[in-house]
């Protein structure tokens, strides 16, 4: 009787963990199940995706680049020493211009009535346009060359002779009289007005 007893005991026993270790594996198995849902759908999400998609990447190497290219330094420098010259140019021409209309505008309102007035009118002709060469000639020194300096040197002082002998000759009309002299200084202011307009147009840079 004791020994059947024990026996539906452990039958029972059996039983009930029997069905413990079923209920077990289809709660593993249902979670498994569902982590794989999980999992798998993670995969399919594209916003989980590390990389881009083509089309994204297309457009972000298109895309033009919104910074400036940098400008040649050299070129810069270049531009700035032409339009400097350029204005130096000018600003000598706008002098010489200047300088003519008040020597022609004196000699038009002239009141000189002797020989002295008329050679100091010339004088005063003749420096203005000297003043205006040396100046010319000091920034030529600064422009040009070593080479085309001592050309200049050499030219200049065939100039000087020039001017000099053209003087003399348009003087000697008036030889021995008193306008003599004033003929010489007022084609020595002239000459030289000439050769300030030559040296500016041909020379300075």
């Amino acid at each position: 009787m004791k020994s059947k007893r024990i026996l539906l005991i452990l039958l029972a026993s059996f039983v009930m963990l029997l069905a413990a270790c079923q209920d077990s594996s289809e709660e593993t198995g249902s979670n498994s199940d569902t982590q794989s849902e999980e999992n798998s759908g993670s995969e399919q999400t594209p916003e989980n995706s590390d990389s881009a998609a083509p089309d994204e990447q297309d457009e972000s190497s298109n895309e033009p680049s919104d910074e400036t290219p940098a400008q040649d330094p050299s070129n810069s420098a270049d531009n700035s020493d032409s339009e400097e010259s350029e204005s130096k140019k000018e600003e000598y021409l706008a002098k010489l211009d200047e300088i003519d209309q008040e020597m022609t505008e004196m000699m038009e309102n002239s009141t000189a009535s002797n020989t002295v007035e008329m050679k100091k009118e010339a004088s005063d002709r003749w420096e203005a346009w000297d003043d205006a060469l040396n100046e010319i000639y000091d920034v030529l020194e600064e422009q040009l060359s070593q080479e085309e300096m001592d050309a200049l040197r050499i030219e200049q002082r065939s100039w000087i002779e020039h001017r000099d002998a053209t003087a003399k000759e348009a003087s000697l009309k008036y030889e021995g009289g008193t306008q003599e002299n004033v003929e010489y200084t007022a084609v020595m202011a002239d000459v030289t007005r000439e050769r300030c307009y030559e040296l500016v147009n041909e020379y300075m840079k």
